[in-house]
């Protein structure tokens, strides 16, 4: 008998290939009649009771256990629209209002925003220093007289020009050394000192990623989200668990992508046989399905970790690198297969295949994280250390698992 996530899983993955892949082009141009269809498609979602499936049931979601809605995500991810439609886009930043929002910004924000009434977005990124090592960012705010009045320039914030509200990351202890300086601030982007410059295309897509300023902003002292200096401890939070989800998603786009390199396959006939005869492109299936598999398993090793109390740092590490390979190892594959048409909008693959560009930088680059897992695992071996034993890991983890 399935258990009832599979079943909601199942009906997850039916929803997006019915009534999400037939529009997703509709949907790519931005415009009033695709932001009534999105928004069609979010009553439907609503209707058949698969909205804000992971977020808590106490603001309104479905409240699907961590585990069960990182299988669920999987599916979702499959379209990039799904992540709106499903409601799901604004899963972390609900959850981060939940816990750390004073109670103003809970009752203003927590529900139209479960609901999909309004949508949040998040500033970190800024242009002018490398965000690879955040203690470099320059933004600040100051606090006057019981309001903040916060100065400086983002950039990638994405949905800015929709969003309610920007979670703004910005200095507030300026004497404090390395992280403990930084404060995160909710800035409604409605604040006459809150100025979209442009929206930044990424890879020839305008993908609602924008540049904003913040030209003495100023806001009441209750919209400091959580203690002041503790905002890299919130995001860490808050990034954990999404990037479990970006990876996820990730798999869920490398399927995507299989399930068409492999149909292509069977479509197209050269120099006498069909391509699945071909062993060089039997070799891009073996390939692809072996990393999609191998990527898939550390993820949930990840996730199992994070739902265990864990912090996963070296788990998260290894799969926001792996998965960010994989994933365009697979689109790149199942473009070379496609041949020309691969190269043109006729499939998802072009936009896939930018989109998996952006994901060895956003979350931290490749390099960042491979040096962090390089480090703390070495550490272990400091001093005739007790070392870094995967197998021993592992079986710690399913003692705990098994109660």
């Amino acid at each position: 008998m399935q258990n009832d996530w599979t079943k909601i899983r199942a009906k997850v993955k039916s929803f997006i290939e019915e009534e999400i892949y037939p529009v997703e082009k509709k949907l790519a141009e931005n415009s009033k009649e695709s932001q009534k269809i999105l928004k069609g498609i979010t009553q439907m979602a609503k209707d058949e009771n698969i909205w804000a499936l992971g977020h808590p049931k106490d603001i309104g979601g479905g409240g699907m256990p961590f585990m069960e809605y990182v299988y669920v995500n999987e599916v979702i991810g499959r379209s990039a629209y799904a992540n709106v439609g499903l409601g799901t886009v604004s899963l972390q930043d609900s959850i981060m209002l939940r816990e750390f929002a004073s109670n103003h910004w809970r009752e203003k924000y927590l529900d139209p925003l479960v609901k999909g009434e309004i949508f949040p977005s998040f500033g970190m990124t800024e242009p002018e220093v490398a965000s690879s090592d955040p203690t470099q960012l320059q933004t600040t705010a100051v606090l006057e007289n019981g309001t903040w009045r916060i100065n400086g320039r983002k950039w990638f914030t994405t949905g800015a020009s929709r969003a309610a509200y920007t979670t703004v990351m910005c200095k507030t202890e300026l004497d404090a050394p390395g992280h403990g300086a930084f404060s995160m601030i909710i800035v409604p982007t409605d604040n006459p000192g809150y100025k979209i410059i442009r929206e930044t295309p990424v890879l020839g897509i305008n993908g609602g990623h924008y540049e904003v300023e913040y030209d003495n902003v100023e806001v009441p002292e209750e919209n400091l989200l959580g203690p002041r200096g503790q905002g890299f401890l919130i995001a860490q939070k808050r990034l954990g668990p999404g990037r479990i989800f970006h990876c996820m998603r990730w798999l869920g786009q490398a399927q995507r992508a299989f399930d068409l390199l492999c149909s292509r396959m069977h479509e197209r006939e050269t120099f006498g046989s069909a391509l699945t005869q071909k062993q060089l492109l039997q070799k891009f299936v073996f390939d692809s399905a072996c990393e999609i598999q191998s990527s898939r398993q550390l993820t949930l090793d990840a996730a199992k970790r994070i739902d265990e109390g864990d912090d996963a740092r070296i788990e998260i590490g290894l799969i926001k690198v792996i998965g960010a390979q994989m994933l365009h190892n697979v689109i790149d594959r199942a473009i070379q297969v496609h041949g020309a048409k691969g190269l043109t909008d006729d499939t998802p693959l072009s936009l896939m295949y930018r989109h998996a560009r952006e994901a060895r930088i956003y979350d931290g680059p490749d390099e960042v994280h491979i040096q962090s897992v390089a480090k703390r695992i070495l550490k272990n071996y400091e001093n005739n250390g007790s070392g870094w034993d995967f197998g021993e890991r592992d079986a710690s983890l399913q003692n705990q698992l098994n109660g």
